[in-house]
Order: C-alpha cells, then sequence, then structure tokens
C-alpha cells in the first residue's frame, strides 16, 4: 500500500541520533544516509519498501509538526513496543502515552504513544495477544 513516508525534522543531527537508536528495537536497518542534504532512509524487512525517511523540507520552510498526523510502526511482541517507548524516552521524546492495552482499538492493542525531537507524533504497537 505504501512505497514511503518521509517527515520533516529541523535539526537533522539531533533527529537522525534519535532514529538511529529506535529503528534498531524495530527491526528495521538504515539503508541510507546522506548529512549533506541532509536526509535518511530506514527500510522494512525483506524489502525495500515501504520506506521511512527524515530530512529537512524540501521547499526550505521551518519544519512544522502536523497536527492530527502520526505515523506508527508495527512491534512484534509489547516487550518490543516496551523496550521502543524506553529508547525513545532516553533518546529525547516526550510520551503522549506510555505503554498499555487500548482496548478501545481492539483487545489485544498494545501501544505506546510519542513525539520524537522534533515534534513528530509516533507510535509503536503490537497487535497480537500476550506471548
Amino acid at each position: 500500500m505504501l512505497s514511503h513516508i518521509v517527515i520533516g525534522v529541523g535539526d537533522f543531527d539531533r533527529a537522525l541520533a534519535f532514529y538511529r537508536a529506535l529503528m534498531p528495537v524495530l527491526g528495521v536497518a538504515e539503508r541510507f544516509c546522506d548529512p549533506s542534504r541532509p536526509w535518511a532512509g530506514w527500510q522494512s524487512h525483506p524489502g525495500p519498501r515501504p520506506l521511512f525517511v527524515i530530512g529537512r523540507p524540501y521547499d526550505s520552510e521551518p519544519h512544522a509538526a502536523g497536527n492530527g498526523q502520526m505515523i506508527a510502526f508495527l512491534a512484534e511482541s509489547r516487550d518490543t513496543v516496551v523496550r521502543a517507548y524506553e529508547v525513545a524516552m532516553n533518546s529525547g521524546a516526550t510520551s503522549e502515552g506510555a505503554p498499555g492495552l487500548r482496548p478501545e482499538y481492539h483487545a489485544h492493542y498494545f501501544g505506546a504513544y510519542f513525539r520524537d525531537t522534533e515534534g513528530n507524533k509516533l507510535c509503536v504497537a503490537c497487535h497480537s495477544p500476550p506471548d
């Protein structure tokens, strides 16, 4: 369904450090990084799509986080959700909802919500029953 997702960042180095800490927890590999542009991307496995990309806005205007926009990453387990949230918090994120069940979505929805270092809202969610 998706080819790629691009989110804007204002402080590329700070955002790069954040995503370089978070993505390995989710099992997502870095595909490229070009600080001169600046942009970096991570690819799904077995890949290469969808691609998740961070970078300075193409129009050279300042980055602004979108209201009502969120990227949700799929986690294989509830433990992965917890680990991702902890890594995010230790890497400069702000919490929008600690890991836990969200039965209003469905019986096994286990998610965590946070904003990255640039204010972009993210979620890490597991849809499977507990191990």
